[in-house]
């Protein structure tokens, strides 16, 4: 079992603590996590920090803790400067970088990209192609329905070969055959409840027999508290998904409760599939990180 967790990006203006930051990043190389990852969000009324730009401070502050974004909402993104983006960062780390990939669904502000929801599906595997392409081949000729390029380079390419890491999002069973087809690896959202997580691995593992893949990993991010008082726990993460997702009523996705109640939360997420669990506190991260290297992890 491979333990994540998140990387702090709710930071209010003026407010960023680079003490802080550093030391949280430090510390959870040093309590045995294998990656950070953060989150992508251009838009909204959080205060939240670019993935890629805080990913590069992390790196610069780390040595061996890998780190990714989960997920990039592609879409919205050219392929070009995403592919050059993600490269940079993967020779700037030693090859460290995990990519968290999506479609994003029709719920998107496509417009304010300068895109329409229409095909946004077939922008995505188009997309991803695109970017592998640059990644790996030193002349592309690509003719697209969306992109077209003629005899074009990118260089370098990423540190990691053919390229780092791609963990493809999503829960529809096409989503999963995506997945499969063109990715490294499968993450369960956080706001899938465990059940739900379970029923993805089954068909995910279908979909695998079939193409007869093996080399193909499952991850699940996992909204948590930990606390002495597991009403207190319960309180804190419906408090947190709701200013998340804008409802409440959504407690059942999360794990919240007492060291043991987590510990028994967790392990049903590992027994659901999950390879590698990405821990997301909702608040006093620094905090429940500690707990959570100490008293849930050494028990999964």
């Amino acid at each position: 079992m491979r333990f994540a967790i998140s990387i702090p990006q709710f930071v209010a203006d003026g407010t960023f603590d680079p003490a802080a930051f550093r030391s949280y990043v430090r510390r959870a190389e040093e309590l045995g996590f294998e990656s950070g990852w953060t989150q992508e969000q251009v838009l909204g009324t959080a205060p939240h920090l670019s993935a890629n730009e805080t990913m590069a401070y992390a790196f610069a502050c780390t040595e061996r803790l890998r780190l990714g974004c989960a997920v990039y909402v592609t879409p919205l993104h050219i392929p070009a400067h995403l592919a050059k983006s993600l490269a940079t960062l993967d020779q700037l780390s030693r090859g460290r970088l995990e990519v968290g990939v999506g479609s994003g669904g029709r719920n998107r502000p496509f417009a304010a990209f300068g895109l329409d929801d229409e095909a946004h599906v077939a922008r995505f595997t188009e997309g991803i192609r695109l970017v592998k392409a640059l990644w790996t081949e030193d002349v592309v000729d690509f003719d697209g329905r969306f992109w077209q390029l003629e005899g074009a380079s990118m260089q370098p390419k990423p540190f990691q070969k053919p390229g780092p890491p791609l963990w493809f999002g999503g829960s529809h069973p096409n989503a999963l055959k995506r997945a499969v087809k063109h990715g490294d690896g499968f993450f369960g959202a956080g706001s899938s409840t465990t059940a739900a997580f379970a029923e993805q691995v089954k068909t995910l593992r279908e979909v695998l027999a079939e193409a007869g893949r093996e080399d193909f990993q499952v991850a699940k991010r996992v909204y948590i508290a930990v606390d002495d008082d597991g009403d207190a726990a319960r309180r804190r993460v419906a408090d947190g998904l709701a200013e998340i997702y804008g409802k409440r009523g959504l407690e059942a996705v999360a794990v919240a409760g007492t060291p043991d109640e987590c510990v028994a939360g967790v392990q049903e997420v590992a027994a659901a599939g999950a390879e590698l669990i990405l821990f997301t506190p909702f608040a006093d991260q620094a905090e429940q990180m500690e707990r959570l290297a100490a008293e849930v992890m050494p028990r999964i």
